[in-house]
């Protein structure tokens, strides 16, 4: 052997020998750090991960609060529902084929099944997720018959909302629904979870933090099919049982006899509003808008073909609230608020006599009245609603005066009532006509005067205006919840009247007011003379008819063009008369006459509902009684 070869392959093997080395040390090196990494860096986190494969998390769903109207008549509760719930992580190839046929799921109820199964975040996929609500009897006998070849499927009783008048009074007390995955992103750290529902109009959604509560859980130790182990302790440390927290119970303001009493008094009439408030506090006693919607069908789901009928104009828009989302026209309504600008200001003597020639004439322009009514003083022209009396007043007051004077009275602004979108109406001033792209003319007052023009207000607005008419003079925010409490029944928290603000009015200026008022519905040729009830409650108010839009009235389908373009019907007013109680405003949507329409409906339901019991004197702070003739 040579020598000098031995030596080559002695030196080659060293240098293998260190790479190999070299080698086994990087590897042990990272296999430590790794098992370091593992066993103490990231210890919480695989260890949850490792509980969470041997323990179940059940969901325990809290009661969502029960909402009351003011006599205590339950108007949303709750009723058990059999929810479908689903623990990805459990889900053996095959299960998803299976809950499909069990329970029947269409092609378009699998495709989301399996959306939403895809969109489940990695650290939610061994919790339970609902995905199935309210199901059919026949599904939960087909889940039960197979829940124990399905470990992933769960079927859990939940309070689901329902609502005992259905539609009535739908637009305020509100709906619920499932929560998008956008709006869990945002809502996720206030607790709420996948398949949460939440409120999403009137007072279900307004009042959400309270009448939620706050779910529970249970966690138990399943095998590694995924089956619970009975008698099997988990002591990890953490606790096995949190019990739900029920949502806080509501009482309205609303009183649902009056709601179905002005369903009664709407009959025959295809949309329209009625809204009642307490003169003294401002409660809202009633905020009826028709046509309207069945709560429960939206709880249930509601098929696209019938939200699609909803949103159809042949309709008449149920979705839509003509309470407060709704502003119009108010028509002949406004004319108090004019008289009162001129009294306020001294601009006009009310004894002052006026002729009517049946129109008024103001530069090139002819403003018409609905009569030729001869002379008449202030009075006179309320009793008898005369346009051409209020043209020549508007001219002496001026559109800025009307303008202040309307919205001292919360004409134009939003009540804050505080449940869904509430329009702001309108009140036109000199300066916004000039501010636009018209030129001022002297007209616009005398449209403001009689309420057309551009002058749009809510019925709630209308409302509380003629609250503070009656009351003498208070201008209150409109309540609508009276307490939260308990569901042991004890009073959490009671919501006083708030006082928005008193008016700027003299108290005499508004008893003559009053008294024109009580003379447009009990003199003889008033306005809404017709419609009052010998021996029945004294009423006194102003009709309206307010013309519709241009607008409306060309987009219009032609085979109902003779209903809509007839004017819209308005009584607004009070009672009893001389101790008054409650304001009552009345819209029928193209009714035609104030007078034939609208006021009809006001005076029958204000007879069955202060007539039909003791009446009570409450208004100390009422304008002394007036009309007591």
């Amino acid at each position: 052997m040579n020598l000098l070869s031995v030596r080559r392959e002695v030196g080659e093997f060293r240098k293998r020998y260190k790479w190999m080395a070299l080698f086994v040390i990087c590897a042990f090196t990272f296999l430590l750090g790794r098992a370091f990494q593992l066993q103490v860096v990231e210890h919480d986190h695989y260890g949850a991960i490792a509980r969470e494969n041997i323990t179940k998390t059940l969901t325990l769903p809290a009661t969502r609060g029960v909402i009351r109207d003011r006599t205590g008549r339950i108007v949303v509760t709750n009723r058990p529902a059999y929810d479908v719930y689903v623990t990805p992580r459990l889900l053996r190839e095959g299960d998803v084929e299976r809950i499909v046929e069990l329970m029947g799921l269409t092609a378009e109820e699998r495709a989301e099944f399996e959306r939403r199964l895809a969109n489940v975040p990695e650290h939610r996929l061994a919790h339970q997720i609902r995905f199935f609500t309210d199901v059919r009897r026949d599904q939960l006998a087909s889940l039960e018959t197979h829940e124990l070849d399905l470990p992933a499927i769960d079927v859990v009783v939940s309070p689901l909302r329902t609502y005992p008048y259905e539609h009535l009074g739908a637009h305020a007390i509100g709906y619920l629904n499932e929560l998008t995955a956008e709006e869990l992103d945002e809502l996720r750290p206030a607790g709420y979870r996948l398949g949460d529902r939440i409120g999403r109009s009137g007072v279900e959604r307004a009042w959400e933090s309270f009448l939620r509560g706050r779910r529970g859980y249970r966690r138990v130790p399943v095998d590694a099919r995924g089956r619970i182990m009975e008698g099997v302790a988990i002591e990890d440390g953490r606790p096995t049982r949190v019990d739900p927290v029920p949502g806080r119970d509501m009482t309205l303001t609303l009183d649902m006899d009056l709601m179905r009493i002005a369903e009664r008094a709407f009959r025959g009439h295809p949309s329209g509003a009625v809204v009642v408030v307490d003169v003294n506090t401002g409660a809202v006693r009633a905020l009826f808008s028709k046509p309207s919607y069945d709560l429960n069908e939206l709880t249930s789901g509601m098929s696209r073909d019938r939200y699609a009928e909803m949103r159809d104009p042949r309709s008449f828009r149920p979705l839509i609230d003509r309470t407060i989302y709704e502003s119009y026209f108010p028509g002949s309504t406004f004319k108090p608020i004019t008289a009162i600008a001129a009294l306020q200001d001294q601009l006009v003597d009310p004894a002052a006599r006026v002729e009517c020639f049946g129109a008024y004439t103001l530069g090139r322009t002819r403003f018409r009245c609905t009569a030729q009514h001869g002379e008449m003083d202030m009075r006179e022209a309320m009793v008898h609603s005369c346009n051409v009396y209020f043209y020549v007043l508007a001219q002496q007051v001026g559109l800025d005066r009307l303008a202040r004077v309307a919205q001292d009275f919360g004409l134009g602004r939003r009540s804050g009532v505080g449940i869904n979108t509430e329009a702001s109406g309108f009140i036109p001033t000199r300066e916004w006509y000039e501010r636009g792209d018209q030129h001022w003319r002297a007209g616009y007052a005398l449209n403001t005067a009689i309420g057309q023009g551009d002058t749009r207000v809510t019925l709630l607005q209308l409302a509380m205006s003629y609250a503070a008419i009656a009351n003498g003079g208070t201008l209150y925010v409109p309540q609508l919840v009276e307490t939260v409490s308990s569901p042991d029944g004890s009073i959490v928290e009671e919501f006083q009247p708030r006082v928005r603000r008193r008016v700027h009015v003299d108290r005499d200026h508004l008893e003559y007011v009053v008294d024109s008022l009580y003379g447009a519905v009990n003199d003889q040729g008033g306005t809404a003379y017709d419609a009052r009830i010998d021996g029945g409650v004294i009423v006194a108010g102003k009709t309206g008819t307010a013309q519709v839009s241009e607008r409306a009235r060309h987009d219009i389908d032609p085979d109902r063009a003779w209903y809509l373009n007839r004017p819209h019907a308005w009584f607004a007013g009070f009672a009893p008369a001389d101790h008054p109680e409650v304001a009552i405003v009345v819209l029928v949507e193209h009714g035609g006459a104030g007078g034939r329409q609208a006021a009809p409906i006001a005076i029958r339901i204000l007879q069955e509902y202060l007539g039909g019991r003791e009446q009570t004197v409450t208004a100390s702070v009422g304008v002394p009684a007036v009309g007591a003739r």
